[in-house]
């Protein structure tokens, strides 16, 4: 499919599903080493993800996406996200999110030798950004 003259076509796919595949104006990537603008044009390349928001515009609207891991390849005309872990803002379970956060504070604040701080903290991350994405629907 090719992107409409002043578009990008993106699209994000995890294992399980194809969340976004359509023509946009622009969009923001959460990558390895920080968030990345992407507009119609954009020089190639290759970049891994980290836990964040991809954040699109059609027309006059802004949505937005939770990502996990992945990669993400830029093309000219094409953006395909190919994430480990995603969900659209509309998709998100809130009350999930709310437990996981409080799940992950619980474990970061309690101390214990057997926590895995690290997993912790991509956790209460993962909840954190799952809560603002779903708040911008």
């Amino acid at each position: 499919m090719s992107a409409m003259e002043g578009k990008i076509h993106l699209t994000v796919v995890t294992p399980d599903r194809k969340l976004i595949d359509e023509d946009v104006d622009e969009i923001v990537l959460p990558g390895s080493e920080g968030y990345l603008g992407v507009l119609p044009g954009h020089a190639p390349l290759l970049t891994a993800l980290k836990v964040g928001e991809v954040t699109y515009k059609v027309g006059g609207r802004t949505l937005v996406c939770f990502v996990a891991w992945g990669f993400a390849e830029v093309l000219p005309h094409r953006v395909s996200v190919l994430a480990d872990v995603g969900e659209r803002a509309e998709d998100v379970n809130l009350d999930r999110a709310r437990a996981a956060r409080e799940r992950a504070e619980k474990r970061l604040k309690g101390g214990a030798a057997e926590t895995d701080f690290e997993r912790a903290k991509i956790s209460l991350e993962k909840a954190l950004i799952r809560m603002q994405v779903a708040a911008r629907k």
